[in-house]
């Protein structure tokens, strides 16, 4: 769990992350101290209009959430191939959400996949799609729904998962502006 404060610098280095990039300049991220120091995955979500605008991130353990969320944000708000880069004059109007990453964790029965709870990684060779945990909840899926538009967004068979696909689940502490 992070502090308010924590949170709202997070959301602050989000927002001047996507600045610096949309710029072309580095960006200045605070000093990584207390929760911010943790060392974990963290994703970036990018609502334009209430619509998705871009969501990047990483299930990596290896850098400061810092480090992930200045990188998250700028790459959800340029490198997402689903939309072109953000426009610099829309950033005042996006709304941005963070979810921070609990560990990634094996799954042997899908009927221990709880909507609501659980994000969702599922691989099969190359194959690799992730959906957060608030995903199915926005769009009102049961689990085998969720299970299988994972499937789908990994560019597999929606039902992969039940042909072989590796599942893993993790959950996420999420907040926004």
């Amino acid at each position: 769990m992070l502090e308010p404060h924590e949170r709202q610098a997070l959301l602050q280095l989000a927002r001047q992350a996507i600045a610096a990039r949309l710029e072309g300049r580095p960006v200045d991220s605070p000093e990584a101290s207390g929760g911010l120091a943790k060392r974990t995955g963290a994703f970036v979500t990018i609502r334009h209009h209430d619509r998705l605008r871009g969501c990047i991130g990483s299930v990596d353990r290896a850098d400061t959430l810092v480090t992930v969320v200045a990188r998250c944000a700028g790459d959800a708000a340029t490198e997402d191939p689903r939309f072109p880069p953000l426009p610099l004059d829309d950033l005042p109007e996006v709304v941005l959400e963070i979810s921070v990453l609990g560990p990634v964790e094996p799954v042997a029965d899908p009927a221990a996949v709880e909507v609501g709870r659980h994000g969702l990684v599922v691989e099969h060779g190359a194959h690799r799609g992730l959906l957060l945990p608030q995903v199915p909840t926005e769009w009102g899926w049961d689990r085998e729904t969720f299970l299988s538009q994972t499937c789908v967004k990994a560019g597999l068979s929606a039902d992969a998962w039940q042909t072989g696909a590796k599942l893993f689940t993790f959950e996420a502490y999420v907040f926004g502006e």
